[in-house]
């Protein structure tokens, strides 16, 4: 049987790559193949009717459910193009070190018909939640609408009570260590009510984040809940340094890294997500083992800022990721305290493979 790439069936059949990828992955491509993480389809084959129906994409449809600084929502249009579906490849195999608030997460479990996920982070708190989302959806959704009737119908003085009340609970079940449905339940709602939905700790490792101002936040999106709580079913969740993560990606496997920014300045550093830093050592240290995954045939991209918007002269990453892939894309910064350093500028994205938008493999 004659075969054909999937760029060559993209372009006969007038779809894109990435299409015909998700056609071949959900078997709607009678003997197609996957060699070297490419499909290949018979060259007689027909186009199937395209697309899932409106119903699945909707039921399958999942986005953050945490406010994240740095999250990458407004730049997932720009991500996307590094994704390996659309270089001719799938996603079957998904890992993300540094998940943060998850915005390529949801993104590609939105998309794509993922059999394998891995996330981890630092931050003991941040996972206890996603852990807590997939294994006591019930019970999470039971408290936030508790807190729900505690905090909405108030007025500002008396929400300010509730929301130091329970930021005060959350650093105490922190201090002892206690990782249970409360705790993650109170760490939604501190984030959705906060200021700008920070993640912050001070060095006794205490949340210190003020009340936000939202009228009505939505502290509760049960819809929402429920669909991340089913795409996360079976995925490994652990709290642990991104380095723990090369026992599961293999060649097979598209790993997305998103760290901590390197400052721009000395000042632009405005939160400490967890008690550890991550210094130009520790970003050396992760380009080192990104290159060595990438060299192993491991499809990688990460993210980073970018040290060009202060010093046209700074090439750190430039050097750290020679023989990768950089470009630099823009985005809306907008946590800063002076409203005169806001607007857009230049982040990195670093990937692995090659040209985007070509056929890597």
């Amino acid at each position: 049987m004659d075969y054909m790439t999937a760029k060559e069936a993209a372009g006969l059949w007038g779809i894109s790559q990435r299409q015909v990828a998700i056609l071949c992955g959900e078997g709607r491509i009678p003997n197609a193949q996957m060699i070297n993480h490419v499909w290949h389809v018979p060259k007689d084959a027909v186009k199937p009717n395209a697309g899932r129906s409106p119903r699945d994409l909707k039921e399958r449809k999942v986005k953050p459910f945490l406010k994240w600084a740095g999250g990458k929502g407004q730049l997932l249009e720009e991500i996307r193009k590094c994704y390996p579906s659309e270089l001719g490849g799938a996603i079957y195999k998904y890992a993300e070190p540094f998940v943060g608030g998850g915005a390529v997460l949801f993104d590609v479990l939105s998309n794509y018909d993922v059999d394998k996920i891995y996330i981890s982070d630092s931050n003991a708190e941040l996972i206890n939640v996603y852990i807590t989302l997939r294994d006591s959806v019930d019970g999470l959704v039971s408290l936030l609408k508790g807190y729900e009737l505690e905090y909405l119908p108030f007025d500002k003085e008396q929400r300010k009570a509730v929301y130091y009340e329970k930021r005060s609970r959350f650093n105490k079940l922190k201090k002892l260590g206690i990782h249970n449905l409360e705790l993650a339940a109170l760490f939604i709602f501190l984030n959705r009510t906060c200021f700008n939905g920070l993640y912050r700790v001070n060095s006794k490792g205490e949340f210190n984040v003020p009340i936000g101002a939202y009228r009505f936040p939505a502290i509760c999106d049960e819809d929402n809940l429920r669909r991340v709580s089913k795409a996360l079913k079976g995925a490994i969740i652990q709290c642990a340094d991104y380095k723990d993560s090369q026992s599961f990606i293999d060649e097979c496997t598209f790993a997305y890294f998103d760290p901590p920014y390197r400052p721009l300045s000395l000042t632009a550093s405005f939160t400490a997500y967890t008690e550890s830093h991550f210094d130009d050592a520790s970003q050396a240290e992760l380009a080192l083992f990104i290159k060595k995954l990438a060299a192993a045939g491991v499809y990688v991209v990460a993210s980073n800022s970018d040290p060009k918007n202060t010093n046209a002269e700074d090439d750190f990453f430039d050097n750290l990721y020679a023989g990768m892939e950089i470009s630099r894309i823009y985005a809306s910064r907008m946590i800063n305290s002076n409203a005169g350093a806001r607007g857009k500028i230049s982040e990195l994205l670093i990937c692995s493979g090659g040209t985007r938008g070509e056929e890597k493999f």
